[in-house]
């Protein structure tokens, strides 16, 4: 059913608090009102007309696919030799959220593995604190199960899952999927025995330069603001390598904040995920134990040029996000009051201003609704990948942005949550909570089933 925002409601919206406003219009002035499909395809609303071209340059890098050099193409060829896709938007579905491989798939696609082994020796130990990670010594900090014609991919991800009864306090059973993930067919030999394994879905777009906007005060102000509130809630900042300037800096980006901004998140994905050099990364992502890069041509060098990187950024800054519906219904007001008394908001953050942009107006001093914190929890073992990342233990993510969660259904044509898709649904993601969610947990274990489903209406209004 088409939902959409009564004309009662906009007329009161002017005599609503700012508050009020503001979450219903999440993303500020840059939100759109687009739904179904490409409810996450749209620019930002404030982003002038003179603009929108270079969004649509960007989009259609982000979104037609490369290929293998030489090309006629060549301002899209050096495609691999190993890769996990030949587009981003193949794994950002329209913009949106990545899945596991199901059954019968031949490709995880839209989800990829992190490899790394752990830091032992002091060499190991000072790369580590550089780079964020030590990458598995054949096959890189990245299994690549795509390959060009001729050469094996590095191997094949393979999801299986064991099904984890939890119970609410008034009997009823929910049912959650434990996944196992096992890495066959490899082509360049055995990994090392110690290597560490994290599966990453792709994330939604939609909304990342306001989140790249938010003042790094405002994010370090949450870890004070968290520790007053005495809720067993402590956020992490983490600090990661900006290559450009080769300092450790605020991480934002990616499931443990590894990345500190978005220039350099998509330049590593184009080099991570389609095999391309830029100059941010110039190496090839073959290892020293593989010769399967040298062996084919590039695109160039770099292949992708410091001008598509430009128009790729401003893209990935300004994707909107789409307006709230439903605020008004009973059953969402008592769902959003449910979650400020569990204490959900105290790393979903509601209310964040962005900095004042100069060279980026649209997303100047909006007040928005992203519902993070950007800080990394320790969401306990039942969620822990074990793989560290900077400072980010195994057991640590960063606090997932809700906005846009109820439209995922519409984008995706599907459910899935978390960072390696493992909940089929919101009620199943929230359980998975543990660590310094556990008393929120139990909180939402103590409903009954009436105040269950307003907590997820709530959550599917965003």
């Amino acid at each position: 059913m088409k939902s959409y925002l009564t004309a009662s409601l906009l007329i009161s919206l002017f005599a609503m608090s700012p508050l009020h406003a503001h979450e219903v219009y999440s993303g500020g002035k840059t939100t759109t009102k687009k739904e179904g499909a490409n409810a996450f395809s749209m620019p930002a609303t404030n982003l002038p007309m003179t603009k929108r071209l270079d969004f649509s340059v960007g989009n259609s890098f982000f979104r037609n696919p490369w290929v293998p050099a030489p090309a006629s193409t060549d301002a899209r060829d050096g495609l691999g030799p190993l890769f996990n896709t030949n587009g981003c938007q193949n794994c950002h579905i329209k913009d949106g959220r990545g899945h596991a491989p199901e059954a019968g798939d031949k490709h995880a696609v839209s989800m990829l593995v992190r490899l790394s082994i752990p830091a032992e020796t002091a060499a190991q130990r000072q790369a580590f604190i550089r780079d964020g990670g030590i990458p598995e010594p054949t096959y890189g900090g990245q299994l690549q199960d795509f390959a060009l014609q001729g050469v094996k991919p590095e191997g094949k991800v393979n999801i299986s899952y064991t099904e984890v009864p939890v119970k609410f306090d008034d009997g009823t059973v929910v049912s959650l999927r434990k996944p196992s993930l096992t890495i066959t067919e490899l082509a360049f030999g055995d990994m090392h025995p110690k290597t560490e394994f994290s599966a990453r879905v792709a994330p939604p777009m939609i909304g990342l330069g306001l989140l790249e906007s938010i003042p790094e005060k405002t994010i370090l102000g949450f870890i004070e603001q968290q520790k007053s509130e005495n809720l067993g809630v402590s956020g992490k900042a983490n600090k990661v390598l900006d290559v450009q300037t080769n300092e450790l800096t605020l991480g934002r980006f990616g499931w443990k904040a590894g990345q500190p901004n978005l220039m350099q998140q998509n330049a590593a994905a184009f080099n991570g995920d389609l095999g391309l050099t830029s100059n941010l990364f110039p190496n090839e992502n073959c290892t020293a134990n593989q010769s399967t890069c040298s062996d084919f041509p590039n695109g160039g060098s770099p292949e992708v040029s410091d001008n598509i990187l430009d128009f790729v950024e401003f893209y990935s800054q300004h994707l909107a996000v789409p307006i709230r519906r439903n605020v008004d219904n009973p059953q969402v007001v008592q769902g959003k009051q449910l979650f400020k008394d569990i204490g959900c908001q105290s790393c979903h953050q509601a209310e964040i201003r962005t900095a004042e942009r100069a060279d980026l107006p649209a997303l100047s001093k909006q007040l928005i609704s992203p519902y993070t914190d950007m800080l990394l929890h320790d969401m306990g073992e039942g969620l822990a990948d074990n793989r560290p990342e900077y400072l980010a233990n195994g057991q640590e993510w960063r606090t997932t942005p809700l906005w846009g969660l109820g439209y995922t259904k519409e984008v995706n044509g599907h459910t899935f949550l978390l960072h390696d898709g493992r909940a089929r649904n919101i009620m199943e993601a929230i359980l998975w909570h543990g660590g310094e969610a556990q008393n929120a947990k139990q909180k939402v274990l103590s409903l009954n089933a009436k105040e269950r489903e307003a907590l997820v209406a709530f959550l599917e209004s965003l």
